[in-house]
């Protein structure tokens, strides 16, 4: 705002006067325009301040008809002051360095009370200083350039946001306003002034600030409810070290649905998971949930990876199909040495040699879950002893400035050099890819140790097999390999009876209802025995009553009373494997 254009319309001056000579406005009107005698100095001075004098304009003005007041064409004939003094919002005009007060307006008043014309506003406006305006204005005064603040909040509670103009001094600046230098004359007309208009945001501020309150309630809630889905205390197989860690976004993000878990499988398999909700919130973490849920039941039927996620997608498009949900489910067998798995479009796992290189597994993956119409596949990479491998959602590598493929592969490095046990892997992993408290996104990564074990501790881990050749007379054999390697293995005597009674119940079993080739695996591990028989037929066994006249039927239901645990699942090549597990005293 430049009040050397108002001054032309200022009354008192020479072109005010000359634009009043051609006007039509009643006498009355001009009359009241004019200042009083001695109210201007020599040189066109006008508006000068003078106790009360604000105070007797807002009567006068508050005289006049609402039909003199109104209409576009009479807004030529209302001084500056008069406009300024009726706007609701707060004004003050300050001038010079020291920002002397040169006017405040009705509202501004009102609000902080009357303000002695001439003094500093620091000295005079406290309120200035609670808003942080002070430093603002000498920045404007300087540059020329106007400012904003927004929502500021003084003691008594009231939010403001304040705009500050510079403007030029006009010669119209009241005279009480001014200043005089050590020659007596009036100073100000070069140094300019701030106008401060400062609008009343309380309403505003508090809707605000309830809202934030009742976002700051859903995302601690939706925290809350994520955190108590998540697996509170991860498995930890006999052949595997695991470790994971889940990290919500910052304060200004909402919470997404990002999961993991570890499932003993049995036979010292595992199943090992990662998915990522697309959504947010509350809702997310609700499908999150039931995913996860879903993926544990599916587990337990022993099926492999790309069916598990096949059973999963046409569960997610039953949830919720407005969501979209990634996945990635793995298996380890450590008769195998390599994870078996399958991807619904999530990240490739990472696989770290003992070398430090670093495998991506590529290929298959398919669309999210809940697509439908798509036929999943699993893949495999090796996982051998002394590797490490990584399972990851999207927050730990996207970055809205760069390629998704460029966070991976700075993942990669990051995991090359990432020595130490796997908690110390998943914090050195989130540091090294910038994540922090005010990280945009979650991040949940589940880090896999295969441990190469050297030493007494290899003696803890066995495994030996037979294959079952020769028809009925194979039983015997196999009777006589497991009560010699059990034996070997320096077991309990009980513990050896009842191994070997196992096996020779699945060897029974296998020999009467399976087909070639067939093969028994016995496996122990620091902490159980696994006794296992594969064949080629691949009707999984089930356990019933068997009655009182019933020849047969009672081999299964033996082994499930004798050992800790026992299932079935089906092998790749086509058959089935039938096991059990006998926990080992400690």
């Amino acid at each position: 705002m430049n009040f050397t254009r108002w001054s032309a319309r200022l009354p008192g001056t020479r072109r005010a006067a000359a634009r009043d000579d051609r006007s039509s406005v009643p006498a009355a009107r001009a009359e009241y325009a004019r200042p009083e005698p001695g109210a201007g100095s020599a040189d066109g001075d006008t508006l000068e301040a003078s106790p009360g004098a604000s105070a007797d304009i807002s009567q006068e003005t508050a005289g006049r008809s609402a039909d003199q007041l109104s209409g576009p064409a009479l807004l030529e004939d209302l001084s500056a002051r008069e406009i300024l003094g009726r706007l609701p919002a707060l004004v003050a005009l300050v001038h010079g360095p020291d920002h002397r007060i040169a006017y405040v307006n009705d509202a501004y008043a009102a609000a902080f009370g009357p303000r002695p014309t001439g003094a500093t506003a620091a000295e005079a406006m406290p309120e200035l200083d609670e808003l942080s305006l002070l430093p603002l204005m000498d920045q404007v005064l300087r540059s020329g350039t106007p400012r904003t603040v927004k929502s500021r909040k003084v003691r008594s509670g009231n939010s403001y946001t304040v705009t500050c103009t510079p403007v030029a001094t006009p010669a119209g600046l009241p005279a009480s306003g001014r200043t005089k230098n050590k020659n007596g004359r009036n100073q100000g007309s070069e140094g300019g002034g701030v106008l401060l208009y400062a609008a009343d945001v309380t309403d505003h501020a508090e809707a605000a600030e309830r809202l934030r309150t009742s976002e700051r309630r859903h995302r601690e809630t939706a925290v809350t409810l994520q955190r108590s889905l998540l697996p509170q205390e991860l498995e930890q197989p006999d052949d595997l070290r695991i470790a994971a860690t889940y990290q919500p976004g910052g304060t200004d993000a909402a919470v997404g649905g990002d999961w993991y878990d570890v499932i003993t499988l049995g036979a010292g398999r595992t199943a090992l998971v990662i998915g990522d909700v697309m959504g947010r919130g509350v809702r997310a973490a609700a499908v999150m949930g039931q995913l996860r849920t879903a993926v544990r039941a599916y587990a337990r039927l022993d099926l492999p990876p790309h069916e598990v996620l096949q059973l999963l997608d046409g569960l997610a498009a039953e949830i919720d199909a407005s969501q979209i949900a990634t996945c990635a489910y793995a298996v380890h067998d450590p008769n195998e040495g390599r994870l078996v798995y399958a991807s619904a479009g999530h990240l490739p796992i990472l696989v770290r040699d003992q070398d430090g290189t670093v495998h991506r597994a590529e290929d298959p993956t398919g669309p999210p879950l809940g697509t439908g119409g798509w036929i999943h596949t699993s893949g495999t990479i090796a996982l051998p002893p002394g590797s490490t491998a990584v399972l990851y959602t999207d927050g730990l590598v996207e970055r809205r400035s760069e390629d998704i493929d460029e966070g991976v592969a700075a993942l990669e490095r990051a995991l090359s050099g990432a020595n130490g046990s796997p908690q110390v892997v998943c914090d050195r992993l989130i540091r090294s890819l910038g994540v922090t408290a005010e990280h945009d996104d979650d991040v949940a990564v589940l880090v896999v140790q295969h441990p190469a074990r050297t030493g007494t501790n290899a003696e803890l881990f066995h495994n030996a097999s037979l294959d079952l050749l020769g028809g009925i007379e194979a039983a015997p054999r196999a009777r006589a390999f497991a009560t010699g390697v059990l034996t070997s293995w320096r077991f309990p005597v009980e513990l050896c009876d009842l191994g070997v009674l196992a096996a020779s119940e699945l060897v029974a079993n296998s020999l009467q209802h399976g087909i070639p080739p067939m093969r028994l695996g016995l496996r122990r591990t620091d902490r159980r025995l696994i006794i296992e028989v594969t064949d080629g037929d691949d009707h999984l066994p089930r356990r019933r009553r068997a009655e009182p006249a019933d020849e047969s039927g009672r081999g299964i239901s033996i082994v499930a009373t004798i050992a800790s645990s026992w299932g079935s699942r089906r092998t790749p090549g086509g058959g089935k494997a039938v096991w059990c597990e006998f926990a080992l005293p400690r």
